[in-house]
């Protein structure tokens, strides 16, 4: 079993990890979000990259998650872990990470090799709580990890230019698109992450800070890793993995295995 492969068993037979109840999961997201870090990110060095996604099934009642590993050179396949789940904490805004974080340690259990970053299907610290599943994920398990969503879950956005690397800062504040967070960010609105084009003319990705990693290299490894489609390759392959499943899934009458 690798390092990475025990730290993830570890936080998943942690019963403080998992609380049932909505608000004591909450209260766990504040007492650890304190834990969350920023450290430099060399995108360039990072040689393996891992990429999480998580899937539902027809109402829910089951859901599958990917772990794939990819060398960061040449975005070409290295290892690869899916495990299907049932999850047992309600489907909340904001507290995804207690639903579908344990199919996700389970694939991460899986991995033979360690990855230098895992890039997450979410957000870090564009969170009402500063600790969306990205973060979550990298406290668990002390791991670099960076947050790239398709879509807001909150903080203010301002669209970038059309062509590809531009950027705006994200700043803290409900869901929103405005039309200037530059100036926002200027003025000293907390700056939580960057809505960042990976591909011209096309809807953007929104990047964050989940864990031991910087916001600017966090954008720079996702650019990197995106270097034709709008979805990085390591989420876009991850995805696809679990799209597989999906299919299988319903071939075989829905029998849920992990």
């Amino acid at each position: 079993m690798t390092e990475i492969a025990e730290r993830a068993a570890k936080a998943l037979d942690d019963p403080e990890n998992w609380p049932m109840d909505p608000k004591e999961a909450v209260t766990r997201q504040r007492s650890l979000a304190d834990r969350v870090r920023s450290e430099p990110l060399d995108a360039a060095a990072v040689e393996l990259v891992c990429g999480l996604d998580v899937s539902y099934g027809v109402g829910d009642t089951e859901l599958a998650a990917a772990a794939v590993v990819l060398d960061a050179r040449t975005l070409e396949v290295v290892d690869t872990s899916l495990v299907a789940d049932t999850p047992s904490f309600p489907y909340i805004s904001g507290l995804f990470a207690f639903r579908e974080l344990p199919p996700v340690l389970k694939a991460i259990e899986g991995l033979n090799v360690t990855p230098d970053v895992f890039v997450s299907d979410g957000f870090g610290l564009a969170h009402p709580r500063r600790f969306g599943v990205a973060s979550h994920l990298g406290v668990l398990l002390d791991a670099r990890v960076v947050g790239s969503a398709k879509t807001v879950l909150y903080g203010r956005n301002s669209l970038p230019g059309e062509e590809r690397g531009s950027w705006t800062p994200m700043v803290a504040g409900r869901s929103e698109l405005v039309e200037d967070t530059e100036t926002l960010a200027q003025q000293g609105t907390e700056v939580i992450g960057r809505t960042l084009r990976t591909r011209s003319r096309t809807k953007p990705v929104y990047v964050s800070v989940g864990h031991r990693v910087d916001l600017a290299g966090a954008a720079d490894l996702i650019l990197r890793v995106s270097p034709k489609y709008r979805i990085p390759e390591p989420i876009r392959h991850a995805d696809r993995m679990c799209g597989r499943y999906r299919k299988e899934y319903k071939a075989k009458g829905g029998a849920t295995g992990a």
